[in-house]
């Protein structure tokens, strides 16, 4: 589906939401959508129907400012024989042909064809070899073969959407005098990096089912949608007997599924663990520094400020923040997500109902 259907998709989802609870504010909050919106859409679609809800972009590229066609076709052609390579590389050999075009201008090429990175060059290679039936020289073997190696090595982790995969971790955070071992519980949304925090001075499993009641769930109810399913290592504050285990009972409860990491590859829990070196380095290691702390109470004060700064805004480089704080790409992908679980209760209610 692509990205203008997902939109009237959207669109014709308010409409529908707003017949069938005949409620337009309501439909408007759940969906994400102003009132203003709603009479646009509306008004759009009965004068001209479902084409009508299609975008309609107001700028014009101009013609002009681009490379010429054969360079342009020059840039593809590389992209597809060596994947690898990155925009300064493919001007230098470009440059070596007698073709010349700056580092910025073979980008603007790749975006125009969605080739920027390294993973879209490589899936327009599989499509390419699909399609014509290449055969695959040694450099395109090579780079697939990294991409490979790499996706198995580190569990690369599909999510779809906000409270789609959360991922839970336990990280020692050292000892305080008096008060012994202490231990952070950790959850990130793996779609929008956004995350939550807790200290504990044991690694019980009630203490990671405490993070989700405590602090996860209620986020997620806040916005009206569900967390559906956790990814968690193997350790014995995640895992156990189903009829006994507190983390294990809680998720049943809460009809969370549950996700384990491969044996012995923690590194498919990655993203947590990227979490835990962000917050040592950037709080744990100043906040020692600057203050000695007589209790965890005191420490999780401190903790939760940095929390909501990481939150709402320290920008994320991650794959799909690309610069913006993690509440704002949560905030800009929550009508996808909720358009979603609509989508799954109607699904649900054709079922019962047959």
């Amino acid at each position: 589906m692509t990205t203008e259907e997902k939109l009237i998709k959207n669109k014709l989802g308010l409409l529908e939401l707003a017949t069938y609870l005949k409620n337009v504010s309501e439909a408007c909050r759940v969906i994400g959508f102003s009132r203003d919106t709603f009479y646009r859409v509306k008004k759009a679609y009965e004068e001209g129907g479902v084409e009508a809800l299609k975008e309609k972009s107001r700028r014009k590229p101009n013609a002009k400012n681009r490379v010429p066609e054969e360079v342009e076709q020059e840039v593809l052609k590389l992209a597809l024989e060596e994947p690898s390579l990155g925009q300064k590389r493919v001007s230098d050999t470009l440059r070596q042909n007698g073709i010349f075009i700056s580092p910025a201008g073979v980008r603007c090429v790749w975006l125009r064809h969605h080739l920027e990175t390294f993973q879209k060059r490589l899936k327009g290679l599989e499509e390419h070899v699909a399609k014509t039936g290449a055969v695959l020289t040694e450099a395109q073997l090579r780079a697939l073969e990294k991409a490979k190696e790499e996706k198995a090595a580190w569990g690369e982790i599909e999510t779809e959407h906000v409270g789609y995969l959360g991922a839970q971790d336990t990280f020692y955070v050292g000892t305080l005098k008096g008060v012994g071992r202490i231990y952070q519980q950790t959850f990130i949304d793996t779609y929008s990096a956004v995350g939550f925090a807790k200290l504990y001075t044991t690694k019980a499993p009630i203490n990671s089912a405490d993070l989700l009641n405590d602090r996860v769930i209620p986020f997620f109810d806040k916005f009206a949608i569900p967390l559906l399913r956790v990814l968690t290592d193997r350790g014995t504050e995640f895992c156990g007997r189903p009829d006994t285990h507190d983390y294990q009972l809680f998720l049943a409860i809460n009809d969370i599924e549950h996700t384990k990491t491969k044996v012995k590859n923690p590194q498919t829990n990655g993203i947590c663990e990227r979490f835990h070196k962000t917050i040592k380095d950037e709080f744990y290691s100043i906040a020692f520094r600057k203050k000695i702390y007589a209790g965890v109470e005191d420490l999780q004060r401190d903790l939760d400020e940095w929390l909501v700064k990481y939150n709402t805004t320290r920008t994320h480089q991650g794959k799909r923040c690309q610069g913006r704080t993690p509440m704002e790409t949560f905030l800009e992908n929550l009508p996808l997500a909720k358009e979603k679980m609509l989508g799954i209760e109607g699904e649900h209610r054709l079922a019962l109902a047959a």
